[in-house]
């Protein structure tokens, strides 16, 4: 059968390809797996969160469900961001956790994601030992111990754990946000309660919008992937920047006080350069994905900060973080990591850095992010018959070969195939809009007929 887990846990339509007896399996597979590296004489422990949207609660009971009747402890911990997931998980010492959340996806999607003990995401290996527990095909097929009872499994319901994560978001500046006035967009998600108040903790006069989770609204029109609502609250309170966050908070983008976007790139360019000049970006190194603008590199090299490039996915960035010890890393989409704070992307951790960040130099979100000029991009998805095709192909290798002399330092190429569709994607970026759409034009037509 196809692989269940994606670049991110496994997602689906919620009690059609995520169905409750799914989540069930995959919470009892995951305590065998898990198990196997707990303390003998300690009964395990899974940290279970979830988002707001309203089949959470039906997959909730489900995974506890798995866990108890694989005797698991569940501690359960409602609705809360998945970062906050990740650091509970080390904080109360658990064995695993399990977030229950689709992300920035639609309502009627839902998702469940594993973190191992200590908060960080699984590797691939892990994750295929989890499927391979669950009997594959046949269900029957797969064997949990099934505890009787004192061994059974309990659901604990943690009081506290809002208030850790808050105690441990304080902890991650140094300077109060007196002063600052922020609009936070919390996409009717996970952070709506969270968010909000940890700006206030630190100092910040908020502005909460979409910040009313019904179970239906999670991220409908607004959020990180809806950015409109946000610019425009923005200017109409004369507020200072702008945060948004998508349903599960592990991403932040950021709004000026013009109302213009600031994204994940120059946050990092800003995040960066602060932890740079008060040497702790160790060995000057920013972590983050081949998406990344032509623009961030081009400063990043002129303030004397290397980057090093991974494939698309925040899993990737997080590897590479854990391999080299970096400081800092994340995405265009606004994933971004600061290792020694948390184990995962958490929006609220970044917006609170940012706002730190201005506080400190006594700049505006516009003066700061004005250390990186984004270069136009253009990006063209080719429908192909054949992907492999494209890749050998000597005529796309020799117009890439052409278009990389022709934009010299100035521009860049960029050929990535889809791990879902029949697609390929070329990204051009270049010193001028109109020269980034003609090249990628012309590699464009060059790839559709290499793969037909």
């Amino acid at each position: 059968m196809a692989r269940l887990f994606g670049t991110d846990g496994v997602r689906g339509l919620a009690n059609a390809e995520l169905t409750p007896e799914l989540a069930l399996r995959l919470a009892s597979a995951a305590a065998v797996v898990f198990e196997e590296s707990s303390r003998q004489d300690v009964r395990p422990r899974a940290v279970v969160g979830r988002d707001p949207r309203a089949s959470g609660e039906m997959l909730e009971a489900a995974v506890c469900a798995g866990l108890a009747a694989t005797g698991v402890d569940a501690i359960r911990v409602g609705v809360v961001p998945t970062p906050a997931v990740a650091f509970l998980t080390a904080d109360y010492g658990a064995d695993f956790g399990v977030m229950i959340s689709a992300s920035h996806n639609p309502m009627p999607d839902n998702g469940i994601k594993f973190f191992s003990g200590g908060g960080h995401k699984l590797d691939d290996a892990v994750e295929d030992r989890i499927e391979a527990a669950m009997g594959g095909d046949d269900p029957d097929s797969a064997e949990f111990a099934r505890p009787i009872g004192a061994a059974v499994g309990r659901v604990l319901d943690a009081t506290d754990a809002g208030d850790r994560y808050r105690t441990h978001l304080s902890a991650a500046i140094d300077n109060s946000l007196d002063g600052l006035t922020v609009v936070v967009d919390c996409a009717h998600g996970a952070a709506s309660t969270l968010a909000p108040l940890a700006y206030q903790d630190a100092g910040a006069e908020v502005i909460a919008i979409h910040a009313e989770p019904d179970g239906l609204n999670i991220n409908e029109d607004c959020g990180s992937t809806h950015m409109d609502k946000l610019q425009a609250a923005v200017l109409e309170h004369g507020a200072d920047l702008g945060l948004a966050h998508d349903g599960d908070a592990d991403r932040c983008l950021a709004v000026d006080a013009d109302g213009e976007i600031v994204d994940g790139d120059a946050i990092m360019a800003i995040l960066a350069t602060g932890l740079s000049e008060r040497n702790r970006l160790h060995d000057n190194v920013l972590v983050t994905t081949v998406m990344s603008n032509l623009g961030l590199h081009i400063a990043m090299r002129e303030a004397g900060i290397t980057l090093a490039t991974t494939a698309v996915g925040d899993r990737y960035v997080l590897e590479e973080l854990r391999r080299g010890g970096y400081s800092l890393g994340g995405e265009q989409s606004g994933h971004i990591v600061v290792p020694g704070v948390g184990t995962t992307g958490d929006g609220t951790l970044t917006g609170l850095l940012l706002m730190a960040r201005m506080a400190e130099t006594k700049r505006s979100l516009s003066e700061l992010a004005g250390i990186m000029t984004v270069l136009p991009q253009e990006l063209i998805n080719v429908r192909v018959g054949d992907k492999h095709a494209v890749a050998q192909s000597e005529s796309v290798r020799r117009s890439v070969s052409e278009a990389e002399s022709e934009l010299g330092a100035d521009g860049r190429v960029l050929l990535r195939p889809s791990g879902t569709e029949h697609l390929v994607r070329v990204m051009v970026e270049a010193a001028s809009a109109d020269v980034a759409r003609s090249v990628a034009r012309r590699i464009a037509d060059v790839v559709e007929a290499a793969g037909s």
